[in-house]
């Protein structure tokens, strides 16, 4: 099987170096709805063009719209959706639900993409979404080799993987943290990258989230997928030309070859690792320096006045980029070569293994011997990466068209798309009736600039007359300029039917039931109980069974440990259960059950909604990183009951990276908690089974708003943080009466442009 290579295209540019450095596909994004909003992305205009080149080589195009929908963008999000169809990319990578349920109604043209952002990490959900109409799942980053070799043995399921650029310390698309501190979501492509902040435990200010780059180099043979991702639309032409040349080289069985290697560690790169292809690893998260390094290419061994000196292991030339790792900075520090000396010489460049005295800039503090010096950048790698492109506007998509020409002795006409056109005259017999045709043929098979590409021409010339060749090249061009293609542009259905207002039940949410001691269960219309492998099905007895609905949560590496307890549950007569992710709408029975879709597996319109409800689900739970405005407008219009958080402990980061410090051998598994400050905000690490998950010291609290949201539910959560029971019958009292937790989060219940 020929693995594609799946190159980033932030523009253009980089799409054009993408595919003469050997990609066999390249992903990009339009300027609404692409996860990676700070790109410069691409115009329509640019989509058509570069489609069509792409397809003249043979090599695909697919577009990520791949951020969450708010009900009011649902026209503008089918305007783009009409742009990808009349531009022939060949797929969408989506997480929204109500894209994918869109596309299948009304654009099967396109496929369906199940985009990284759904957290796909184990074989159950991937084949949850196969069922669903995806014909590909991106994989989840966190994954093992045999994890990855589970998921990609799926017959007919389309896998794609990350090989080499960016990690995210949580889970994509499990991830609130930038949204719920800083306003802007990772969801909806807005990133602020809180993971690459200091943050303090104890006496230790680090970055304790600040990850690594992935790169795989020839790892990548072992991967049995049917792509292979470079992440990097936020990356320039240079960058994508660089890693796009590495992977193919390696693709093509010529190695990992150490130049090309060290061209991209010049271009850009943090420290690289190769995240838990291979198991369990901590050294992924690079605590003490955040942002591109370059190549290491030695030490400072020598300080003088202004100057250091050392020995490098790599060719300089003056103008390069240099920077130093300094102890007094998180940030290393970075500049310019001006004065490059060799023996109090001055020279323009200096060969590897040379001794080089090299001038500081007057801003240069903090150095002291041993510090690494990296080649941050190189004026003979920024030359290195030539690539050819087409003349602008030379490539178009065509749309194939059958004419149908007809000759009498006084009439010539042809049609096309329902438009005809003709021109009097005179039309005597033929010497030779087959030249006639081939003039024809000839004559409308020169479409010009035009949309066109004649596909087939059906010749009516009983009488075997003669057309000159001027007279059918005038009829094309009246033809061709008469001519519109009918390009698709779809509108949605008005508004589903206004929803009757509700007299919204109480739900109670906990992980640990002694939470729940001393909270009358009179009060609670349903208790949600969270369940882990381990879980003892005899707690339940002191809950009345018909109050009682199940929740299996959004990860699950070890998907088939839940089967035991869920097979037990279910013997039980427990029939309510509520999911976080697809991989347990799969471990579960497709029916006899009630069922409802979890905050994780996001609904923030109503076409999501109707999606899910045609994934089984009998209600849905609004997002806590959404706006009051978007909640109240699914309140009147929601085809299914709403599911309102009302006070939460919300999970900022969901990761398979641990933040203790001792060795995993040497670890004693239990539940660790960390405290984080980061200025005024302070926050809770929760280590436990080789993840952690954080939390803010402030919970998530909207009973104030509540009462303004057409909800079915209003949810209380007792999770993650260790509440007794005394603390949390005062808050479940006092938001049941409306009232806001002093000091609460309200996330962008107030924010439009988050």
């Amino acid at each position: 099987m020929k693995q594609e290579l799946l190159a980033p295209a932030g523009d253009i540019e980089a799409g054009y170096a993408a595919l003469y450095y050997g990609a066999d596909a390249v992903y990009l994004g339009l300027k609404r709805f692409s996860a990676r909003a700070g790109a410069v992305n691409f115009s329509e205009g640019e989509l058509d063009e570069f489609t069509a080149y792409a397809h003249s080589l043979k090599r695909k195009v697919y577009v990520t719209i791949n951020t969450l929908i708010q009900e009011c963008e649902l026209k503008e999000l089918m305007q783009t959706l009409d742009i990808c169809s009349n531009c022939k990319v060949d797929g969408i990578i989506l997480q929204d639900l109500g894209v994918a349920g869109i596309i299948c109604k009304y654009y099967p043209e396109l496929e369906l993409h199940a985009s990284t952002q759904m957290a796909v990490h184990n074989r159950a959900g991937a084949l949850a979404l196969q069922k669903l109409g995806f014909k590909r799942v991106v994989l989840a980053r966190e994954l093992s080799l045999a994890e990855i070799k589970d998921i990609a043995s799926i017959s007919g399921l389309e896998t794609e993987a990350f090989i080499h650029g960016a990690l995210c310390y949580s889970y994509s698309g499990l991830c609130l943290f930038s949204s719920l501190d800083e306003g802007r979501s990772a969801n909806r492509g807005k990133c602020m990258y809180p993971c690459r902040q200091e943050f303090k435990a104890g006496e230790e200010q680090k970055h304790w989230f600040s990850m690594k780059d992935m790169a795989l180099s020839a790892d990548v043979l072992k991967l049995p997928v049917t792509s292979l991702k470079i992440e990097g639309r936020k990356k320039n032409a240079l960058y994508v030309a660089a890693v796009t040349d590495y992977y193919r080289n390696i693709l093509d069985g010529h190695g990992s070859i150490v130049k090309k290697e060290e061209n991209i560690k010049q271009i850009f790169s943090r420290p690289w690792c190769k995240f838990m292809l291979h198991g369990k690893d901590k050294s992924v998260v690079d605590r003490d320096f955040v942002g591109h390094r370059g190549l290491f290419i030695g030490k400072v061994e020598e300080i003088f006045p202004s100057t250091i000196s050392f020995k490098t292991s790599h060719k300089i030339a003056r103008h390069d980029g240099l920077q130093i790792e300094t102890k007094k900075q998180e940030k290393p520090f970075g500049f310019a070569i001006k004065e490059l000396r060799i023996n109090k010489k001055s020279v323009f460049e200096a060969e590897a293994g040379e001794r080089v005295f090299i001038s500081l800039p007057p801003n240069a503090a903090g150095i002291v011997k041993g510090d690494k010096i990296y080649l941050a950048s190189s004026s003979e790698v920024k030359g290195s990466y030539d690539y050819v492109k087409p003349k602008t506007g030379e490539y178009k998509n065509r749309f194939p068209i059958n004419v149908e020409l007809t000759v009498t002795p006084l009439l010539i006409t042809a049609k096309a798309l329902q438009t005809e056109v003709s021109i009097k005259g005179e039309f005597p017999k033929a010497e030779e009736e087959s030249k006639t045709f081939l003039s024809a043929q000839k004559a409308f098979a020169k479409t010009g600039d035009t949309e066109f590409v004649l596909e087939k021409l059906q010749f009516d010339n009983p009488q075997g007359l003669f057309v000159p060749i001027s007279m059918l090249n005038e009829l094309r061009r009246m033809l061709y300029a008469k001519l519109r293609v009918s390009k698709k542009q779809i509108s949605l259905p008005l508004s589903l039917p206004l929803r009757d207002k509700t007299s919204p039940k109480w739900i109670v949410r906990s992980d640990n039931l002694a939470n729940l001691a001393l909270i009358d269960v009179n009060e609670i219309n349903e208790v949600e109980v969270v369940i882990s492998p381990e879980f003892e099905a005899e707690k339940l007895q002191t809950l009345p069974k018909a109050k009682v609905r199940i929740v299996l949560p959004a990860l699950a590496r070890n998907y088939k440990s839940y089967a035991r307890i869920i097979e037990k549950l279910i013997a039980a007569g427990y029939k309510k259960w509520c999911i976080g992710n697809f991989w347990a709408r799969e471990m579960l029975p497709q029916t006899g059950i009630d069922l409802s879709f979890d905050m994780s597996i996001y609904t923030l319109n109503t076409q999501s909604i109707l999606f899910a409800q045609k994934a089984g689900s009998s209600r849905v739970c609004l997002s806590v990183e959404d706006t009051l405005e978007n909640w109240q407008s699914l309140g009147e219009y929601s085809p299914l009951p709403l599911v309102l958080p009302i006070y939460q402990d919300v999970l900022l980061f969901s990761s398979a990276v641990c933040i203790r410090n001792n060795p995993c051998s040497q670890c004693p598994r239990g539940k660790k908690i960390i405290n984080l400050q980061k200025g005024e905000e302070k926050y809770i690490a929760i280590s436990e089974n080789c993840q952690t998950f954080v939390i803010s010291q402030r919970a998530f609290c909207a009973a104030q708003e509540a009462m303004a949201v057409n909800a079915d539910f209003y949810r209380v959560d007792f999770c993650y943080r260790e509440y007794d029971a005394k603390t949390a019958a005062k808050i479940w009292q006092a938001v049941r009466s409306f009232t806001d937790i002093p000091h609460c989060r309200k996330g962008n219940l107030k924010n439009r442009n988050f």
